[in-house]
């Protein structure tokens, strides 16, 4: 027995399902989980020694790659001066100010300690501003595990096979009304029977939570056009894509301006972080200065400010947006080629550094299309990808993240692999 299955088996007796979130325990992949010992650049090692190139990057956060110095020196400069102070640290003005100049909808921000956080104070926020009850979200779409939010929310949840959630009461998910993402009309139906109750449209900008799905060219100007027609507020969650795709985020790619914005990951610099933000008319409503409340102890947390910034202002001085795409566009050509000459049907979305494969025929465009895909060869894949080195998002219904890290030889190395994985049994 490996140290990792030692680990697990103990875990579980501990910790539900040995992991302290559901993905993790890699049910779907019928694989048991590595537990991890260290990471640097973009390959982290496991308890038992293995290293492997990484995608998952901590879901999302590692842009610049894990232990990436400027960020582990930020962290070793405040740590002499404390951990947490509950109370407002110069660091929350320096992150705010960094967040409004860079975020084109966002005025004034809120720090939390979680995407979950951030969009369900959004949430929170959107119906106490309006006056109204009812939310649309998108099938597929994960905004955290906030009540209001776990309906048809694909990530952990679909892979999980668990439709929706128990625990969560029947009166409060009859307020969310959850919708085919990419589907104008449907939305535009939704509006038309019950606008004058829907406090916000909540939407993945670029959905990263049943894979990587691109909106379609109307989708958001289309939200957006309703949102503003039925007095509604428009909620981006840019938890993944924000400073990801762009220092501005999908809204600066797609030039569409909401009227909050939930950020996370990559704002914290792989610590614990949420955050969210928008118009100032809107934002004042936040207590203390408003009556809508939220509170949190650990938020604006020091530490996690302090590698947050590190971060963006790498992000800010080494530009790397392009060369990021450059890289994905090698690697996710390379994944193509090997999965046709092995004869596999192959489905490529991605955009910037973010971006899924899906066993399928036809192109994957929502929720519905991606569940189409043929999980069972992407966990013959997924474990051959493991077993040459290659680390995965143990789902079928997550996407790869590519940093700066990430150097030629590991992604042509990863390709070799996917050849390896797909080749036939001899």
């Amino acid at each position: 027995m490996t140290k990792s299955q030692q680990l697990f088996e103990k875990a579980k007796q501990l910790i539900p399902g040995g992991v302290n979130s559901p993905v993790r325990a890699c049910k779907a992949v019928g694989s048991d989980p590595r537990f991890i010992a260290s990471a640097s650049g973009c390959r982290i090692t496991d308890a038992d020694g293995k290293e492997f190139i990484d995608y998952v990057c901590s879901w999302g956060p590692m842009i610049l790659g894990h232990a990436y110095p400027a960020v582990i020196e930020a962290i070793r400069e405040r740590l002499p001066f404390g951990t947490s102070y509950g109370a407002p640290t110069e660091l929350e003005v320096e992150m705010a100010e960094t967040i409004a100049r860079m975020v084109p909808s966002i005025e004034m921000v809120r720090m939390v300690s979680s995407g979950t956080e951030a969009a369900m104070s959004a949430i929170r926020l959107a119906r106490g501003y309006t006056g109204r009850d009812n939310i649309i979200k998108f099938d597929g779409c994960y905004h955290g595990h906030g009540d209001s939010l776990l309906v048809a929310a694909g990530s952990g949840v679909a892979t999980l096979g668990i439709p929706g959630s128990p625990g969560i009461p029947r009166d409060l998910a009859a307020h969310t009304i959850s919708l085919p993402y990419n589907d104008l009309d449907a939305a535009e139906d939704a509006f038309k029977k019950f606008g004058d109750t829907i406090a916000a449209v909540i939407v993945e900008p670029v959905a990263g939570n049943m894979g990587c799905v691109l909106p379609i060219e109307d989708f958001l100007p289309g939200l957006r056009n309703l949102t503003l027609k039925y007095g509604a507020l428009l909620i981006f969650d840019e938890v993944i894509t924000g400073f990801r795709l762009a220092l501005g985020g999908a809204q600066e790619l797609f030039g569409i301006t909401p009227d909050l914005t939930c950020l996370g990951k990559i704002i914290g610099g792989g610590l614990p972080v949420g955050a969210f933000g928008g118009k100032k008319t809107i934002m004042s409503h936040m207590a203390p200065e408003g009556n809508i409340y939220q509170a949190g102890t650990l938020s604006g947390n020091p530490i996690a400010m302090a590698a947050g910034l590190a971060t963006i202002k790498e992000l800010e001085r080494l530009n790397p947006y392009a060369e990021l795409e450059k890289k994905s566009d090698i690697l996710f050509k390379g994944l193509s080629d090997a999965a046709k000459d092995a004869g596999f049907p192959l489905v490529v979305n991605k955009i910037g550094s973010l971006g899924s494969i899906f066993f399928a025929e036809a192109p994957v465009i929502d929720f519905s299309s991606a569940m189409k895909a043929d999980q069972n060869i992407f966990r013959v894949y997924y474990n051959k990808m493991l077993d040459n080195g290659i680390y995965l998002a143990p789902s079928a219904f997550e996407v790869m993240f590519i940093s700066t890290a990430h150097k030629d030889g590991d992604i042509t190395k990863t390709i070799e692999a996917a050849k390896t994985a797909l080749a036939p049994a001899k």
